[in-house]
């Protein structure tokens, strides 16, 4: 991986980074495992009221169920990930490259169903569409299988150069899921920007436009879409804008361009780096939030079931307490 805790020069004696690797050791696991039991249980929330409540018509559906499927495939290498941060890579080299790819589909599929979901919503809020019936199904399933395309020969790289390498520590070495060339190195942290810019513009005019058709209207639920508008924009952005930011000085820093070469700059950036990391990471943990359960029907849906298992615990209890006291009159 890329951007991991390991990537230092500890043969530089000038620059001792110790308790940043131990900083990264500690409050990445931590934060990981919180990452990923609630991405776990939104997305697959997520998944069951799409399976038995909702249906695949609709493009809006299409892109939501994408979503927390790339949601899911990220957060699912979120825990190889989070023991690298303790003991380094332990797993063998054909494990490294699967895991480094599978990691980097799930990272590159979400932000480009994030940007596909908001086009969505320019189109039908601020140029409306005719219903295309049958048809958008089948626009929905082929725009998901170009994003799936675009997302695996993105994370490709990382398949093919990714290897397990030897990592010199102040005191000892250790083993490290990392790409062997720098270059390749250079081009992910470039690659990942370059999505993200993208999704940027992409966003920034749609969600503009959503926000002034908005403001314009005369509806009684302006105020609660204009803060539903404001949070996923402030989300994406307070999450994203720091980590790419980020990411780029690092790789500043690690080819000591000036000023990025002194010690002092270079260790802030990498605390910067950790926890601007934490925040973009958690994205797949909020998205089910901000894309699926705030929303009206789906909240409906939410209400049903919880109600549908509540009446039905009730029942069991009802059933096991009649039994009780039939058995108690022998």
């Amino acid at each position: 991986m890329n951007d991991s805790a390991y990537d230092y020069d500890y043969d530089n004696e000038i620059c001792e980074k110790g308790e940043v690797v131990q900083f990264g050791s500690v409050v990445v696991p931590v934060f990981f495992f919180v990452v990923i039991m609630l991405s776990l249980m939104g997305n697959i929330l997520v998944l069951v009221i799409l399976a038995f409540y909702e249906n695949f018509k609709s493009l809006s559906n299409i892109f939501i169920f994408n979503l927390a499927v790339s949601d899911l495939i990220f957060t699912s290498c979120l825990p190889f990930w989070a023991m690298y941060h303790i003991w380094g890579w332990l797993i063998h080299e054909i494990l490294c490259k699967v895991i480094a790819f599978v990691f980097f589909v799930g990272f590159y599929s979400s932000v480009l169903f994030l940007a596909a979901m908001t086009v969505y919503r320019y189109l039908t809020v601020v140029r409306p569409l005719s219903d295309m019936g049958p048809q958008n199904k089948s626009m929905g399933v082929f725009i998901s299988v170009i994003m799936w395309i675009i997302s695996v020969g993105a994370a490709l790289p990382s398949l093919l150069f990714s290897t397990v390498i030897s990592i010199p520590q102040k005191d000892h070495h250790s083993l490290g899921c990392e790409y062997a060339d720098p270059l390749w190195e250079k081009v992910a942290v470039c690659q990942q920007n370059i999505f993200f810019l993208v999704a940027f513009v992409v966003m920034a005019f749609c969600y503009c436009k959503i926000l002034l058709k908005i403001t314009r209207s005369r509806s009684h639920v302006k105020n609660r879409a204009v803060k539903l508008v404001f949070c996923i924009v402030a989300v994406f952005y307070l999450g994203w804008v720091p980590y790419n930011v980020v990411i780029f000085l690092r790789l500043l820093s690690y080819n000591l361009v000036p000023p990025f070469e002194e010690c002092n700059i270079s260790i802030h950036i990498d605390y910067a780096f950790y926890v601007c990391r934490l925040l973009a990471f958690s994205h797949c943990c909020l998205n089910p939030v901000l894309y699926a359960l705030v929303g009206v029907k789906f909240k409906g849906h939410l209400k049903t079931m919880f109600r549908r298992a509540s009446l039905s615990e009730t029942t069991q209890q009802g059933g096991k307490q009649n039994f009780i006291s039939q058995g108690s009159m022998y």
